[in-house]
């Protein structure tokens, strides 16, 4: 196909609508969960091995920072994922389908999300 029409290739551009948004938030978040099973099999790994490894991930979750930072980062991560996982589970049962459907479901996911993150931000820290 021989097209003369410009190309943009520059993203930052492009004005996204919310359901796209969150779309693709839904991805990274799925991404940054795959990761975080890494550091989650390690803390489970290790405080099933002694009594000793569970009480060092005990005091790593409650005392360190970059611990509490991680599991709070996984647990929002899991929250945005769950809720928009549901987003788009209604949208493949026909749910919201329409443009204007669409973004009150990308409303309610980002509100519920938030709401979801702060919760889990007050239990880590």
């Amino acid at each position: 196909m021989n097209s003369k029409r410009p190309v943009n290739l520059d993203l930052t551009t492009i004005q996204f609508p919310l359901p796209a948004l969150t779309s693709i938030t839904h991805r990274i978040t799925g991404v940054i969960l795959f990761i975080g099973l890494i550091f989650a099999f390690w803390a489970l790994d290790t405080s099933l091995s002694s009594p000793e490894g569970f009480a060092a991930v005990k005091d790593a979750l409650a005392h360190n920072f970059l611990a509490k930072l991680i599991a709070w980062g996984l647990l929002s991560a899991l929250a945005f994922h769950f809720v928009a996982g549901i987003n788009h589970m209604l949208m493949d049962a026909g749910y919201g389908v329409t443009l204007e459907g669409g973004v009150k479901k990308a409303q309610a996911t980002v509100v519920i999300s938030a709401v979801l993150v702060i919760l889990a931000g007050v239990w880590v820290w």
